[in-house]
């Protein structure tokens, strides 16, 4: 997959981002005492300003939502573990000199102003009239690419999907497109890295009383928002509408066996002991066969830095296209050029389906002929010089198939590795808690 393919997580910072919009609730609270310390994480500080701001903005998105408000001293302690385990991400992106230049953030911001439809003066004065100063709204998406590329890099770059998982997937599912969707809740009791059977035993012990309560007919929304250690805790650990294969093993073989408003027993895995309910199902209809038109395209990338701007990336590409267009080959071009993985292929990428590309790269694909060169076309990733040498209508139901087998696998994978290595750092990070001693 080359890198600037719309399937890279890259872009998962700016869906976050939109959330951020969404969900204006980050202006500043007042505080109304001096400033204290309520924890310590490694040798930083987060302060009660700063955890209230948290509550703050958590109680207005929780109203949105209209859900129920957990007790405020359960709502605080998930916050401020949420909080240190947020700071020690970050800690580790310094550490290991992950930065976010002013032209990346430049450009997040601006797709986040064209997907709600705005300007970027449109975006800041939405913002601004929510109580959200425009310092602050940048610092925040600045820390969601920070973090959204330290999981990248720390494991979603490091999950294999071997052609042997997805055969075995696909023969042990084999109604695996079915289109059968289910919503379901969740509640995670999280067990420390290396949990010994003491530790486990009182984790057991936690969830049977978490089960007597959802069993008594308590709200699932309200306990899961009080009792559960997961991010979505807090807005009762709905995880919305999903295929069937686009849920956690765990949470799939779980739910086959569900009607809808039945829990699960308590299930084990490497992240804690979780319960699962089936709120409801829908669907049916397995897809049919699909015929898309492909497209075979070449390109060159190359990226800007702090030590080349936009006007002289655009320029490189400009002078490029002329040798092309005067007789130089594009490949050989590519192959000295391009800064993508498939330069070594002269910036061939195959044949691209729709949808496979980001936005502005298959809108400037789409516009060529055969045979024909773009103009410089910027994108996410940098500039792209792009050549269109083959279509064709294709059946691609069983290549479709494959992909999105080895689509849900993959997720699997990094959402399984990448709790078991944010248990791994907030269990290697050193907290001193300072709010019970205050």
């Amino acid at each position: 997959m080359t890198v600037f393919l719309s399937r890279s997580r890259a872009l998962v910072a700016v869906g976050l981002s939109c959330a951020a919009l969404a969900l204006p609730a980050h202006a500043a609270v007042k505080a109304i005492e001096v400033d204290r310390i309520v924890a310590v994480v490694n040798n930083e500080v987060i302060t009660a300003l700063q955890l209230r701001e948290r509550v703050a903005q958590a109680t207005r998105q929780l109203q949105r939502q209209g859900g129920q408000l957990p007790p405020a001293e359960v709502l605080e302690r998930q916050l401020l573990e949420r909080l240190i385990v947020e700071r020690a991400q970050l800690q580790l992106a310094r550490e290991t000199s992950l930065r976010v230049d002013d032209g990346m953030l430049e450009r997040a911001i601006a797709r986040i102003a064209e997907n709600n439809k705005l300007s970027a003066t449109e975006l800041r004065a939405a913002l601004e009239r929510d109580g959200v100063s425009w310092s602050r709204f940048r610092n925040e998406i600045r820390t969601e690419i920070v973090l959204t590329r330290l999981r990248e890099r720390e494991v979603d770059n490091k999950v294999v999907v071997t052609d042997a998982e997805i055969e075995n997937f696909l023969t042990n599912n084999p109604d695996a497109f079915s289109g059968i969707e289910f919503q379901l809740a969740h509640i995670l009791l999280r067990a420390p890295e290396s949990a010994s059977p003491e530790q486990i035993a009182r984790l057991r012990e936690r969830a049977e009383k978490v089960m007597a309560r959802l069993r008594s007919g308590e709200d699932f929304a309200r306990v899961a928002a009080e009792t559960s250690d997961a991010s979505d805790g807090i807005s009762g650990g709905n995880i919305g509408w999903r295929e069937r294969d686009r849920l956690p093993a765990l949470y799939a073989d779980a739910a086959r066996d569900l009607k809808p408003g039945e829990l699960s027993p308590v299930l084990r895995s490497a992240s804690g002991l979780h319960i699962v309910k089936l709120v409801d199902k829908r669907g049916g209809a397995a897809a049919g066969p699909q015929q898309l038109e492909q497209t075979r395209a070449r390109h060159i990338l190359i990226k800007t830095s702090e030590v080349l701007s936009d006007t002289e990336a655009e320029a490189r590409l400009l002078a490029l296209r002329e040798r092309v267009v005067n007789g130089a080959d594009f490949g050989e071009l590519a192959k000295a050029n391009s800064a993508d993985l498939s330069a070594a292929k002269g910036g061939d990428l195959g044949w691209v389906n729709p949808g496979d590309t980001v936005p502005e790269f298959e809108r400037a694909m789409n516009a060529l002929k055969p045979g024909d060169i773009s103009a410089p076309v910027r994108s996410p990733f940098g500039w792209h010089l792009i050549q269109v040498t083959e279509r064709r209508v294709q059946d691609v139901t069983e290549e479709r198939k494959l992909n999105a087998a080895r689509a849900i696998l993959r997720e699997r994978k990094a959402e399984a590795a990448y709790e078991d290595w944010l248990r791994q750092l907030r269990d290697s990070t050193y907290v001193d808690y300072r709010m019970e001693r205050e």
